[in-house]
This record gives C-alpha cells, sequence and structure tokens, in this order.
C-alpha cells in the first residue's frame, strides 16, 4: 500500500487517502514524544517543547514546500505514491471513464496552487492548534472561576511589585486577551464543528465515489489526487536533477562564494532527501523504544502477590469475665436468643444492643474479655451468624 503504482485505476482508494491524512498527526505525536524523552536529559529541549507548535510548523512547510515542488504531493502523498493534478472540468468523451479513474482531464500544479497547497497543509492546521490552545485554556479558566467565584483574584494572579502606569497597562492588555479568549471560546466550538462536520461529509462522498475531492481543500484548489504512474517515479529523479542545476546554475557571486554556496546547498539537498525515510524511520524507532521502556516499566512496576496473612488468634476468655453460652445465638449477658444482634470491635463477641449498650456505658469494658471499650466501639450487625 506504500507505493501502490496503478492499482485499480489512477483514484486512490479511502484508506490511501486517510492514511496519508493522519501520518503528519502521528508523525508530530512522535517527535513531540521524542523530543519530551530527550528533554529529561537535556533540559534545554524544554524551550523547544515549549514552542511546539511553530517548530512543528516550520518543518513541515519545509517539508511541504520541498515535496510539492519536486514531486507535485505533499510530504505524506509522496510516501503512498499519490500526486496532486489540477483537474480542469472537462469530460473526456474519447476515452472511457474507467481509464481514466474519475472522468477529468489531469494536469499539473500551477506555482498558485502549490503555495495555496502549503498554506492549507501548514498554516490553517496551526491556526487551528492555536485556537484550540486558547480554546482550552478558556474552559480552564471557566472551570477556575466556578471553583474560585468570579469575584475572587487568587494571589498568585496579583502582582504586588508593579507600580500604578505599569499595572493598569498590564490590566489593558490582560483585559483585552481574555476578551480574545472569551471570543475565542465560544466561537471555536462551534467552528471545529462545522469544519470537521464538511470534511466527514466529503470523505463519506469520497467513500461512495460522488465526487472526487477528498477534502474541501482540494476542492477550493480544484486539485485532485491520484496516484503516480511508473513514468512518473522514474522522471521525478530526473526533475529534481534539473530543479537543483538550475539553482547551482543561478549562484552569484566570487568563487569562494560560491563554493560556500554550493556546500550550503549540498547538505541541504541531503537532508531533504532523506528527511522523509529519516522522520519515518524515526517515529518507527522511537514507538518501538517507547513500548520497549513501557513493558520493562510495567515488570518493574508489577505488584508482588503475596500470601495472605494468618488469621489472628481468637480472644482469650477472661477468669472473672461472663462465660460464654454454648449455643451462638444466645447473649452472653441476657441468655435469651439475640436481638438486634451487636458487636463489640475490640473482642468480636456478639451481644443484643441494649444488652452490650447498658453494659458498656457502665462498666466502659468487654463483659467477656474485661478489655476496656467504650460505646464507640460497638457496632451493628445487619447478618447474624
Amino acid at each position: 500500500m506504500l507505493f501502490q503504482v496503478g492499482g485499480q485505476g489512477t483514484r486512490p482508494t479511502f484508506f490511501e487517502m486517510a492514511a496519508a491524512q493522519q501520518l503528519p498527526a502521528s508523525l508530530r505525536a512522535a517527535l513531540t514524544y521524542s523530543l519530551g524523552v530527550l528533554a529529561v536529559r537535556r533540559p534545554f529541549l524544554h524551550k523547544v517543547l515549549d514552542y511546539d507548535d511553530e517548530f512543528f510548523a516550520l518543518l513541515m512547510m519545509i517539508l511541504e514546500t520541498h515535496s510539492l515542488r519536486t514531486t507535485d504531493a505533499s510530504f505524506s502523498e509522496s510516501l503512498y505514491g499519490l500526486r496532486r493534478r489540477e483537474s480542469n472540468i472537462e469530460m473526456i468523451k474519447d476515452k472511457p471513464r474507467l481509464e481514466s479513474g474519475d472522468g477529468f482531464r489531469h494536469s499539473g500544479l500551477k506555482k498558485h496552487q502549490r503555495v495555496l497547497s502549503v498554506a492549507f497543509l501548514v498554516v490553517l492546521p496551526y491556526f487551528k492548534s492555536k485556537l484550540h490552545s486558547i480554546y482550552n485554556r478558556e474552559r480552564e479558566a471557566t472551570l477556575q472561576a466556578s471553583l474560585w467565584g468570579p469575584g475572587e483574584t487568587r494571589f498568585d494572579d496579583v502582582d504586588y511589585l508593579d507600580d500604578g502606569e505599569t499595572s493598569n497597562v498590564s490590566s489593558q492588555r490582560s483585559t483585552i486577551r481574555k476578551k480574545i479568549e472569551a471570543i475565542v471560546g465560544a466561537c471555536y466550538p462551534w467552528l471545529h464543528a462545522g469544519t470537521e462536520g464538511l470534511s466527514f461529509a466529503y470523505q463519506l462522498l469520497y467513500l461512495l465515489d460522488a465526487t472526487g475531492f477528498y477534502s474541501p481543500g482540494l476542492h477550493v484548489l480544484g486539485v485532485h489526487v491520484c496516484r503516480a504512474t511508473g513514468q512518473e517515479l522514474m522522471d521525478t529523479s530526473a526533475r529534481i536533477s534539473k530543479i537543483r542545476s538550475n539553482e547551482r546554475g543561478r549562484l552569484r557571486g566570487p568563487p569562494w562564494l560560491k563554493a560556500v554556496q554550493r556546500v550550503v546547498l549540498s547538505c541541504m539537498y541531503t537532508s531533504l532527501d532523506y528527511a522523509q525515510n529519516g522522520l519515518i524511520a524515526a517515529v518507527f524507532f522511537f514507538k518501538m523504544m517507547e513500548w520497549w521502556y513501557q513493558s520493562a516499566e510495567e515488570r518493574m512496576s508489577a505488584p508482588t502477590v503475596y500470601p495472605p496473612p494468618p488469621s489472628p488468634p481468637p480472644p482469650k476468655v477472661a477468669e472473672e469475665g461472663i462465660p460464654l453460652p454454648q449455643d451462638r445465638t444466645i447473649c452472653p449477658l441476657c441468655t435469651q436468643k439475640r436481638a438486634n444482634p451487636t458487636v463489640v470491635a475490640v473482642s468480636g463477641f456478639v451481644f443484643c444492643y441494649p444488652c452490650i449498650f447498658r453494659y458498656v456505658s457502665q462498666y466502659k469494658r468487654c463483659p467477656i474479655t474485661l478489655l476496656p471499650t467504650s460505646v464507640e466501639q460497638i457496632r451493628r450487625l445487619f447478618h447474624d451468624m
């Protein structure tokens, strides 16, 4: 499935498109986990984790720009052997529909479509992530306000060292920021529900073969995603070589500067060439390490099962205490069948509640073992043995 060339026509399956769409999210989760593990030993990496949205957006912008420039596909689509093609809304009459795959005439991407593709693939997810973070903070603030009260101010929210002017400016900024967060908190759920519902509708129509666009973004761009042919995959390396030779030919400056620029370009080209395979290998490697260490931690933290301790010996009957009757259903105090059975916690013997209550209130001890007790240590039994 990773490189399906041809297959059942040029139209990708729903599962290929879904896998290509979910790959960036999985890649981000793996990179965040990897940085979190490395930050335990390298604390300076926490600064990267503080700006994980910006770091991942910059990384994906480099990868998506390079991939769209060289293969006319996004980073994840190129891994699955897919290509983006401009769809001209002109039905092909001289060829059957099954041969074309979707009945549209496809051509390569234009420059503005590549730029807009980067915007849909990188910029919009970045702003959505930021809005989601603001919404989460607003929701947490609402929960805290419900706990602390709307009119109360916590001590850690007040800065007593600021002077009056600075405090006024900061309070105005804080007020504006809170208003913006309140607006985002009120509008984001509806915006999120609308975009997710529209995406779900497009995916359902794509699954039912009712449309050739998998997402609203592809429809806005007028772009179809198709399987790459064998010739396209073979021409990709030649296209990359041509683009890079043109870039080297546009170098200007003295010979030493051109040499430095060639070295920089060579390093950048090498990094981009191995970026896809390297990132995917890193995802699998760190997922394997996560499973390995998690299994080791579970084995180390597994609780040790010990045999149950032996039961304590029965309490000894005091020589001066009242004797126990042979029938266990008889109260030792009134020598009648127990009514409303009650146990003494310090000894475990059972009596009638009125009998033991009067005895313990007067003598402050168990009538059989003579152990000191109080009325607070007598317990009602709801199941008499």
